[in-house]
């Protein structure tokens, strides 16, 4: 059976397993460019990692927009441990996460072929879908 992990990072130490993901799912699948992909912000948030068996297969990050909001983004679970529930284990844990504090509220900028996934965690769609990184987006926001 398999073992799933959902751990709190610190991303200096965890830097390399947070950006071997990202490239392979962003960059490598996507073709989104590494310009757009590390953009800077990554010292700035919190980030999350998934185990599978041990080895870290998913992460993603928590952001702080203001007093009020956090954005949680740069989802990403490698090809080979994908169908195994792990993006919505990592989306759980961030939300976890951010209701333990005073925010009111979650924004997302899902890849809309996924939406589905957020709208069962609560999350609803905000406006139209909008292109980021050459990828069609749709804003989600959730209220705690």
């Amino acid at each position: 059976m398999n073992f799933i992990e959902i751990k709190i990072v610190d991303y200096q130490k965890k830097m390399q397993e947070i950006k071997t993901i990202r490239t392979q799912v962003f960059q490598v699948e996507q073709g989104v460019a590494e310009e757009l992909e590390f953009d800077g912000l990554d010292e700035k948030s919190q980030h999350l990692i998934a185990y599978l068996n041990q080895q870290p297969v998913g992460t993603t990050r928590i952001r702080t927009i203001d007093e009020q909001t956090v954005k949680i983004e740069r989802l990403a679970v490698l090809s080979e441990a994908r169908g195994q529930g792990i993006g919505k284990k990592l989306m759980e844990k961030a939300l976890e996460i951010v209701s333990n504090d005073n925010y009111q509220a979650v924004i997302i900028h899902a890849q809309e072929y996924i939406k589905e996934l957020y709208l069962k965690l609560g999350f609803e769609q905000v406006g139209k879908t909008f292109q980021e990184a050459g990828i069609a987006h749709i804003k989600m926001i959730k209220k705690l």
